[in-house]
């Protein structure tokens, strides 16, 4: 088929084909930087802690008033929980991965360093940190009773030794060894922290919703100190397929020991990270909507226009029918017509999804957009104006020949 005729019919209808060019060149930029968006909100949901999620749970505790021997009670309930049946270890800290709230710092290599270092999570730990969580030791070693302090709360105490993260390591000695290394943090410009082990990975409490921490989310460090504060977390892994009944029989235990407490929560990681990234999993939910919403009002944007375009041109089908032209022959003028329009409207599409993209990367940091979901964009609205356009054309060409002709 001829395409000038084509265009000839087309720039009789300038507004119309404008219309459906722009809709679509929309849709296209719209729904690739949904799709960036939706990649990147389930990518980032699916990241590993690092930590054995699926047998980890944590218990929320806080004393009623100011118990005289907290550091025996800290140390009984430690004993308690770990006599249970099916638990293999547990320890007292003041945060753990998935919870969106903790400690931070900056390290620095030195104390008088002009710019500040990396930033980490600070996690308090004891000699039985490392099994409970279920993270690998690649370097170094554990904590020992040397290296602990007491910490109430109230003061600055630096502590006496670090565990770090590889990506931590990695960032503080490229291609070094951080075993051995000392740092300083950033309250303490007088005392260096020596780091006596690294661990495989553990992320950051903070990994949904805090943009300034995502660019350090693996950067963490284990610190030796016995928490002795009114209200922190008992951390407990578990053997497998003793989770639920842990969870249930371990606060008992707990009451057992000492009855004046308040246990406020008991979580596992798995719930802990279907509430962290919950509002990461509705956004990439009602972007999903979005997109199909928008895609159903172009699809219908394309029928009516199409179906106006029909009707505008009943004499010129009847006359074209007239002189010999098959249903098929009507069916395809329509669809190459459509086809011509999609094609521009999505060779338009893909610049502007690029600038927007450009646009949101530079100001909310949003990911880069992929080629294939470009690629795929263009296809999609590319078939969706056809498919659109098709029920239109079928009338077209269902329209016999005198009707079309017949006077009005």
């Amino acid at each position: 088929m001829e395409i000038g005729p084509i265009l000839a019919a087309m720039s009789r209808n300038k507004v119309g084909a404008i219309l459906v060019a722009v809709q679509m060149a929309m849709t296209l930029a719209i729904l690739c930087n949904s799709l960036t968006i939706i990649h990147q909100r389930l990518t980032l949901s699916d990241r590993p802690s690092g930590a054995d999620e699926a047998h980890i749970f944590a218990i929320t505790n806080q004393w009623v008033g100011q118990p005289a021997d907290m550091e025996g009670l800290l140390q009984a309930d430690l004993a308690a929980l770990r006599s249970l049946p099916g638990v293999v270890d547990a320890y007292a800290t003041n945060s753990y991965p998935l919870t969106n709230s903790g400690s931070g710092d900056k390290v620095n290599l030195r104390p008088d360093q002009a710019h500040m270092g990396s930033h980490m999570a600070r996690y308090f730990a004891d000699e039985h940190s490392i099994d409970t969580l279920g993270v690998r030791l690649i370097a170094g070693r554990n904590f020992t009773a040397a290296d602990f302090r007491p910490w109430h709360g109230n003061e600055q105490v630096t502590p006496a030794a670090m565990i770090i993260t590889r990506a931590l390591a990695e960032q503080l000695f490229p291609g070094g060894n951080a075993v051995g290394q000392s740092v300083y943090l950033s309250g303490d410009n007088v005392h260096a922290v020596p780091i006596v082990g690294v661990i495989d990975r553990l992320q950051s409490p903070w990994v949904s919703g805090v943009p300034w921490a995502t660019s350090w989310v693996d950067n963490s460090a284990l610190e030796p100190f016995h928490y002795l504060v009114q209200s922190f977390f008992y951390v407990v892994r578990v053997q497998p397929g003793q989770l639920e009944a842990l969870m249930q029989r371990a606060p008992q235990r707990l009451y057992e020991v000492h009855r004046a407490r308040v246990i406020d929560k008991v979580q596992s990681l798995a719930q802990a990270r279907h509430v962290v990234y919950c509002d990461d999993r509705g956004m990439a939910v009602c972007l999903s909507v979005v997109c199909a919403v928008l895609l159903a009002v172009t699809a219908f944007g394309t029928v009516g226009l199409t179906s106006y375009w029909v009707a505008q041109r009943r004499r010129q089908i009847g006359i074209r029918r007239a002189l010999g032209a098959t249903r098929a022959a009507v069916v395809r003028y329509f669809q190459t017509e459509n086809l011509l329009i999609s094609i521009c409207g999505a060779s338009v599409g893909v610049l502007l999804a690029i600038a927007v993209n450009l646009y949101m990367v530079k100001s909310f940091e949003l990911g880069t957009l992929r080629g294939t979901y470009t690629i795929a964009g263009a296809v999609v609205v590319v078939l969706l104006g056809q498919v659109a356009a098709l029920w239109p054309a079928l009338r077209a060409a269902s329209i016999p020949p005198a009707t079309a002709t017949r006077s009005v």
